[in-house]
Order: C-alpha cells, then sequence, then structure tokens
C-alpha cells in the first residue's frame, strides 16, 4: 500500500471513529459557515479597514457581513439538494476549486469580480492566462483549493427527506432575514460599498456576474442591423491607420507631461496630443464597442448594429484588420490577420512583439485595389501584469524592472519601470507606422491612436484594470488620444482641437465619426458633432 492510500485511509478512519459522516442539512451549514471564513478575506479586510476604528456598531456590521455571505450560499445549495442531494459533493468540490482561483487575484490584484472584470475573464486567451501563472498561484491552489475538495470527497453525506430539507430551507432563510433586519443599520454601509462588497462575495459574485455579461454577449450576437448606405462626397487617396492601444495611460505619456521622456520620437514627428480623454469603459470589449459604434454603446437600447470597420469595408473602404490582442465584435472586412498568421514571414526580435503587426503593411495597402483604406492595429501594447514581457530587451531603457507578475511583491519603482518601458515601446511602434504613412505617395495619410483603458499601477492598493467605472480611479479611465495627419491630409481637412477638446470626455466616441470625416464619407448616421476632423465648413453649420 502507497504512503497515499495509507494516509488517505488514516483519515477515512478518523472520519469514521470521529463521527463524521453528516446529513445533508448539516453538511450545507458546515459548508456555508467555512466558505464563509476562508475565502473571504479580502471582503473583511476591506470591511475591517473602512469601519475603522472598530465599535459594537461597526463589530455588527462585521458579522452581518459574514451572516449575509453565509445565507446566500445556504439557500443556493438547499436549492440543489431539493433537486438531487447526490449534487452536493460535486457541487462543494467545484466551488471551493473556483473560490481558490478567484480568491488568488482578489487578493494578488486587489481586483473586484463584477460583471466587466468577467468580461475579462471569458476574453483572456491562454498566453495571457499563462502570464499569471506562478508557483505562489500553484500553492494557493493546492492549499485552497486542492485540499479542501480532497477533504470533501471523502466525507460520506446522509441522505434527508425532502421535507426536512425544506425545512431546514425555510429555517434559515427567517434565522438570516431574522439578523439582517434585526441589524438593518449595518444595510446603510453596506449599501454605500454595495458594488464592491459584491464583487468579492464568493462563488456568487464571479457566478452572477459571468451570467450577467454571457447574457449581454448573447443579446448583442442577435442578428446584425445593417448601418444605412454611404457615399464619398471627395475621391482623392486616404489611408487611415487607427491604432488601439491596450492598458495605456495618459499619466505615464510625455506628451501629456510626464517628468520621464517616455515619448520621445513621437515629440519629433508632430503629432496632436488631445488632453482630458476618457475611455468609455476600464475593459477592452466594451471599450472596443464603444468606440466602433456609431451611438452610445452604455444606452440600454443599443442594438447588435454594424461594427465601424464592416461598415466601411461595405461601403467601399478596404478594411484591414491587424492584431496581437482580442475583443472586438464580429467583422466583416476584406483582410483579418492575427500574429501569428503574420510571424511566418517576420523575421527579427521584433516578431514577438506589436512590431510584427507592421511586416508587409506597406505592400499591404500597396496592393488594394480601393481608393480608400482603412487599417486597425489592435496593440498587445502594455496588458499586465507581465509588463516586462511585452517589449524587446534593446527597449529596456529604465531599469531595475519587476519581473514578477505578483506586482504587489515588487517596489513601486520596479513596477513602474516596467511599465514606462511598455510605452517608451508603444513610442517606438507608433513612430513607425508614421514612417509607413509618410512614405506613400499622393495620398492623404492619418494616424490615429487611442488606448482601450488605463491602468493601475498599485495607486490606492489597486492593479492592473477592470475596476468597476464608478469605482475605478482616474489613471483606469484616462487614456492617451495621439492624432498625426499627414501635410496632404492637412489641406484637405483640419484637426478642430476645440471639438476634439470639448469631447474629450467622450474620446472614444468620436473614434467612428472622425474616421467617417477622415474619409469623407457621409450618411445619415453621421455625427459633425463628434468628428474632430471638422473644417471650418462643418464648423460654421
Amino acid at each position: 500500500m502507497s504512503l497515499r492510500d495509507q494516509i488517505a485511509e488514516r483519515l477515512t478512519a478518523l472520519y469514521r471513529r470521529t463521527g463524521f459522516n453528516p446529513s445533508a442539512t448539516k453538511f450545507i451549514l458546515i459548508f456555508a459557515a467555512l466558505n464563509g471564513v476562508l475565502y473571504h478575506l479580502p471582503l473583511y479586510s476591506f470591511a475591517i479597514k473602512d469601519l475603522a476604528p472598530l465599535s459594537f456598531p461597526s463589530m455588527l456590521t462585521l458579522l452581518t457581513l459574514f451572516v449575509l455571505v453565509m445565507l446566500l450560499t445556504v439557500l443556493v445549495i438547499f436549492l440543489f439538494a431539493l433537486v438531487s442531494q447526490r449534487l452536493l459533493k460535486p457541487l462543494a468540490i467545484l466551488i471551493v476549486f473556483s473560490n481558490a482561483f478567484a480568491l488568488y487575484f482578489i487578493q494578488t490584484y486587489q481586483v473586484i469580480l463584477d460583471k466587466a472584470m468577467m468580461g475579462n475573464v471569458f476574453n483572456t486567451n491562454t498566453s495571457e492566462a499563462g502570464s499569471y501563472l506562478s508557483y505562489s498561484f500553484l500553492w494557493h491552489v493546492l492549499l485552497f483549493g486542492v485540499l479542501p475538495a480532497w477533504l470533501i470527497s471523502r466525507v460520506t453525506i446522509r441522505h434527508v427527506s425532502r421535507l426536512r430539507t425544506i425545512a431546514a430551507l425555510l429555517l434559515s432563510f427567517v434565522v438570516g432575514i431574522g439578523w439582517l433586519y434585526g441589524n438593518a443599520q449595518s444595510w446603510l454601509w453596506i449599501d454605500k460599498h454595495g458594488r464592491k462588497l459584491g464583487g468579492m462575495i464568493l462563488p456568487w459574485s464571479y457566478v452572477i456576474n459571468a451570467a450577467r455579461y454571457q447574457t449581454e454577449k448573447s443579446m448583442q450576437s442577435r442578428e446584425l442591423e445593417l448601418l444605412p448606405a454611404a457615399h464619398f462626397t471627395a475621391t482623392g487617396k486616404t489611408v487611415v491607420v487607427l491604432v488601439i492601444g491596450e492598458s495605456a495611460r495618459a499619466a505615464n505619456f510625455s506628451l501629456y507631461g510626464y517628468a520621464r521622456d517616455t515619448n520621445p520620437l513621437l515629440q519629433k514627428v508632430g503629432v496632436t496630443a488631445i488632453r482630458n480623454a476618457h475611455s468609455c469603459s476600464t475593459y477592452t470589449t466594451a471599450s472596443l464597442q464603444c468606440m466602433l459604434s456609431h451611438v452610445d454603446t452604455g444606452n440600454k437600447l443599443f442594438h447588435n448594429y454594424e461594427a465601424l470597420p464592416s461598415y466601411l469595408q461595405r461601403s467601399g473602404v478596404d478594411t484591414l484588420w491587424l492584431t496581437r490582442n482580442w475583443g472586438e465584435p464580429p467583422l466583416e472586412v476584406n483582410t483579418y490577420l492575427r500574429d501569428t498568421d503574420i510571424r511566418s514571414t517576420c523575421s527579427g526580435p521584433h516578431c514577438d512583439y506589436d512590431e510584427v503587426l507592421l511586416t508587409g503593411l506597406t505592400q499591404r495597402i500597396a496592393d488594394t485595389a480601393s481608393n480608400k483604406v482603412f487599417v486597425v492595429l489592435h496593440q498587445s501594447g502594455s496588458h499586465g501584469p507581465d509588463y516586462y514581457n511585452h517589449y524587446p530587451t534593446d527597449g529596456e531603457q529604465f531599469t531595475p524592472v519587476c519581473r514578477s507578475v505578483q506586482l504587489q511583491d515588487c517596489t513601486p519603482d520596479t513596477v513602474t519601470n516596467a511599465y514606462d518601458n511598455t510605452i517608451l515601446y508603444t513610442d517606438r511602434f507608433l513612430s513607425e507606422t508614421i514612417s509607413v504613412l509618410r512614405a506613400i505617395p499622393n495620398t492623404q495619410t492619418m494616424m490615429m491612436y487611442i488606448s482601450d483603458h488605463g491602468e493601475s499601477l498599485g495607486e490606492y492598493g489597486l492593479y492592473l484594470h477592470g475596476t468597476p467605472y464608478s469605482l475605478a480611479p482616474d489613471v483606469q479611465k484616462d487614456i492617451p488620444y495621439i492624432v498625426w495627419m499627414s501635410d496632404a491630409f492637412k489641406q484637405h481637412k483640419t484637426l478642430a482641437a476645440d471639438a476634439a477638446l470639448a469631447h474629450a470626455k467622450h474620446a472614444q466616441q468620436t473614434v467612428f465619426h472622425s474616421i467617417m470625416g477622415a474619409f469623407d464619407l457621409q450618411s445619415s448616421i453621421y455625427d459633425p458633432k463628434l468628428d474632430i476632423f471638422q473644417d471650418a465648413a462643418n464648423k460654421k453649420r
């Protein structure tokens, strides 16, 4: 007999000697209590910190939180028990494994598992997910996932009648509601912090918000509503490149006053940096939806309208989408290529970074049959937590850098250094993109760069992004919005700086209409008030 089998046999014998073969109702209550204790340290830590100094009413509020967590768990699992008590052990094992993962990310990155964050989870690809793995992650999963799951698997649960299960459910509900009602004063504080608290209650935060996200996504997968026909008011050759940044915050761009020179090349080529620009959301999917739509996607009556690239393609603009990222809506374009598709024709160390998107771009543009060409370059950019992996060796100017995905274990300076190197590399990438456009003869060319959202680097104890918008710090919402125009484009169009600044708070909502304006494309949905390239005639309307 192996050592593992001997240990298992002894623990099983111990359970039997101590009589640990609980009834279904007892198992549910014990499991709910342990769930409330083991997986909610961030929740209680937040409460203790916010309620300090602790008084008797504060302690009651803290205890009310525990009762709320336990009550939710008890009620839901009792409902499962009414369907089948055989589901109890598999359900409990699934919960502890899922909670182990969730708890790790809440503790490590101070995230809140709301709908926005679950959108990030569902849109994280394998390579991005791998960047979060570490030895501490494995130990955490072993301690809070594997061990509890193994212990649960050894428990023998005694069946109880359905009538007794219903009685236990009703009694739990009455006792729980009685406590909550008796401590109604606690609800003022709980209501004030409801969204944040709700994002830390496990497992219901990620279960409910995952369902909310998928429900919303399925609604958006309804039949596509095509936009009205459009026509060109000018026939000159025009090439527009939209660069969508990732996790770039304006605060770390020297173009916006940052002390470090993180934009040395852009400073030289004559770009316009639109100030006070804000993102629509703090996560990629919603931000892309916002900037590629002609309407406010925050509107609850939002329809599944055709996205900008698809609309341009159908209207006669040859459209290319080149990406090292995820989260775009469904697209119907002439060319869609991932970095893995392009890498086969790329050579050199830059092929593992955003510069791979520029491979063959000059020829791709030259090969198009249309006089109007739209190119989207979707960067990997400054996606954390492995900032050090997002720029080549020759781009590491600021040192030392944090080389861990556990950002809280690094000093603030090393985290900032690694992040600033990603911004410096974006500066190089944008400069090279502009060089491609400059080399195109007899053509109006323009580049627009805008990030999907910002990033937290430890301010207020937060890292990364995805914090609920109403709670998110400015660094997750303040984004760079940069425009470069060729001389030919400037002669044909002017940057309406006053309009751009007036709409900066809705920066991502200007992308659709501004690019339509750049192509001299008109239709009934075009809104000149959201076009930052309005010429003098438009401004007088």
